[in-house]
């Protein structure tokens, strides 16, 4: 189970005691900080992420009993990057898109609530995703005023 974890918990952020999608959230933009501005990858790793994190939070998921076990971050890592994704590297907007999508992914507005329902690593992954879509939407917006 230990490989697992590890990709689950995005190199043990999850199992830091407080916060941990916020650590999980932070481990992104801090990643995101170090890839360069292109769609091709940027899209990759979302893409490489999203597989890893829907079969490995998954395994974590059963093996711990628990739907959606607060130490899996995977799916904040993915939801921070769609956040990101495409935009300048700007700490001014790196700062409000982390903000915008930890109270997405806090307070769960709209459907994102219904879909964190679906099973297995599934319901794991897209409520986050999903967060993810609408923050890079605002962002873009306030991104493209600036």
């Amino acid at each position: 189970m230990t490989l697992w974890q590890f990709v689950a918990t995005f190199f043990y952020l999850g199992k830091l005691p407080v916060a941990p999608g916020t650590w999980g959230s932070l481990g992104a933009l801090i990643l995101w900080l170090f890839l360069p501005v292109t769609a091709t990858a940027q899209l990759s790793i979302i893409i490489v992420l999203f597989v890893l994190g829907t079969y490995s939070s998954h395994k974590v998921a059963i093996y711990l009993k628990v739907h959606d076990p607060s130490e899996v971050v995977i799916d904040e890592v993915v939801g921070m990057g769609i956040s990101l994704f495409m935009l300048p590297h700007n700490l001014g907007l790196y700062v409000v898109a982390f903000l915008l999508f930890r109270l997405f992914d806090i307070l769960k507005p709209s459907f994102i609530y219904q879909v964190q329902n679906l099973p297995g690593g599934w319901g794991i992954m897209l409520d986050d995703v999903i967060a993810g879509i609408f923050t890079l939407g605002i962002v873009t917006g306030i991104a493209s005023i600036l």
